[in-house]
């Protein structure tokens, strides 16, 4: 075991916590990525397969690729920026450079040339996606790195990550109000407005502008923070052997492996479950762009969140929240969806089906925040441990090695709900709602809800054997903290 204070210091020590401009401006920084997220999430696969004529799997086919490439540049660049030394530091380098390709290749993934079909249209989406996916990549992976440089206090972290889970869900959900008020609303013409073909044309542009906005201001608002961020001394020489032994460094971490595998298998349920999402509101719940608006509602369940996961933090472990959230969302999403298989909900178009989804997607989005909040909580104090272990900070490349696991499982996700659409469900192109085969409604609701989750269950047991307590985390920066004491 080696304690290193010399290789990683700060230019200044802060005096008192992180002032809350400082938790504001970073948390800007989470709209980027939940943008895209709802963009493509939402609205991206539809768009192809039911407007543009894209096969579901050769559309999944293409996002599937797009982010296996995608994963493959995350590691790579949280080497980069672990190592990388100019007067803007480590990390702000790099998300200046990714705002202008990020923007525009967002605008042109939802603006393809007309004429555009088969496997023309396939490359169009294919190579618009990879650019918006490593371009955001050079931004996410530094940005998120400096959350695990701000502080080193196992109770401010969560509050941190509070802050920017709050700031994205404010962002998110006006992101998405907006897109449904005044992109995709109800028409005479289009009474489900995302078949408005033309809608999309407006929406690629506002999505490529104000994410490059939202990268901007982050970057440029966080810059006079760079005294109190690590500072590398040693820096190594970047390359491909550097980058992998850096993650090898990382994964030998058993707790790290453990969220690390534990991630894996829930991005193949998230994957999944996205790809379905707007299949699921059109179809299973016959959800219109008006009561879609109504989901807005569920900032309610993110604010309890910030309310009380400092309050809960007080008193269990980050271990047993985690473990909690998870299975509760497995359980209700599976009831939920299980009781409308059954006809105990009422038939969709009613208003009190609608107030049920409404709160139950608030009651989720409560207990989901408090899931991610802890988690990057979580992993900022395995940093801890891993510099008492190797004498590393490696927050660049435990950042890419959750967003690679992330990503190149999403891939799969995403793959396996275009399969699921083509093979098993079979909606055929512009089929409106309530004209769908009955039977391929239920396959959908079933596979949404009921088969993909099942996958759930071995991330529970990882989690379990997750060892990094609170007591624990005390003993390692008492040892850190006496090291660099020692070499000052």
């Amino acid at each position: 075991m080696s304690i290193s204070g010399q290789q990683f210091v700060r230019h200044q020590t802060r005096q008192g916590p992180v002032p809350r401009a400082v938790r504001f401006w970073q948390a800007i920084g989470s709209w980027p990525d939940t943008f895209k997220n709802v963009a493509f999430n939402t609205y991206l696969l539809f768009y192809y397969s039911q407007l543009l004529g894209l096969s579901a799997s050769m559309a999944s086919l293409a996002l599937a690729l797009a982010l296996i490439v995608d994963a493959v540049t995350d590691p790579l660049v949280g080497s980069l920026s672990d190592n990388l030394t100019t007067r803007l530091g480590r990390r702000h380098p790099l998300m200046y450079l990714s705002i202008a390709p990020l923007g525009i290749s967002l605008w042109l993934v939802f603006s393809p040339p007309a004429g555009l079909e088969g496997n023309a249209l396939f490359a169009w989406l294919l190579m618009t996606v990879i650019a918006a996916r490593v371009s955001l990549t050079f931004f996410v992976v530094p940005w998120n790195a400096l959350f695990y440089e701000f502080t080193d206090d196992y109770e401010e972290r969560t509050q941190i990550l509070t802050w920017r889970y709050a700031i994205g869900w404010i962002g998110g959900l006006t992101f998405v109000l907006a897109g449904w008020t005044f992109v995709f609303p109800s028409t005479a013409e289009f009474e489900f407005g995302q078949f408005n073909v033309d809608a999309y044309k407006i929406y690629g542009p506002v999505l490529g502008i104000v994410v490059a906005l939202a990268a901007f201001i982050t970057t440029h608002k966080t810059r006079k923070q760079l005294p109190f961020l690590y500072f590398n001394q040693a820096p190594e020489s970047f390359g491909l052997t550097k980058a992998a032994k850096d993650v090898w460094r990382a994964l030998r971490n058993r707790n790290f492996m453990r969220l690390f595998v534990g991630i894996l298998l829930g991005a193949v349920v998230t994957g999944t479950t996205e790809a379905l999402n707007l299949y699921m509101n059109t179809y299973f719940w016959g959800l219109k762009p008006e009561d879609l608006r109504w989901f807005g509602l569920a900032i309610g369940g993110a604010v309890l969140a910030f309310i009380f996961v400092p309050i809960l933090q007080h008193r269990f472990d980050k271990k047993q929240i985690l473990f909690v959230t998870i299975l509760f969302l497995w359980i209700n999403g599976m009831a939920f969806v299980g009781l409308r298989l059954l006809d105990v909900l009422p038939a969709n178009g009613s208003d009190f089906l609608l107030w049920l989804l409404v709160a139950n997607v608030t009651i989720r989005a409560g207990v989901a925040t408090a899931m991610g909040i802890i988690f990057g909580s979580m992993v900022a104090d395995i940093l801890d441990e891993q510099q008492l272990a190797t004498g590393q900070r490696q927050e660049g490349v435990f950042s890419a090695a959750l967003a690679f696991s992330g990503k190149l499982t999403s891939a799969v996700g995403v793959m396996v709900g275009g399969l699921i659409l083509d093979y098993l469900v079979s909606i055929p192109t512009g089929t409106a709602p309530g004209e769908a085969d009955h039977e391929a409604v239920i396959t959908l609701g079933i596979m949404d809800a009921l088969i993909v989750p099942l996958l759930l269950i071995p991330v529970l047991w990882l989690i379990g054997g997750y060892t990094l307590t609170r007591a624990r985390h005390a003993q390692i920066r008492a040892a850190l903290d006496q090291g660099q004491q020692q070499e000052q």
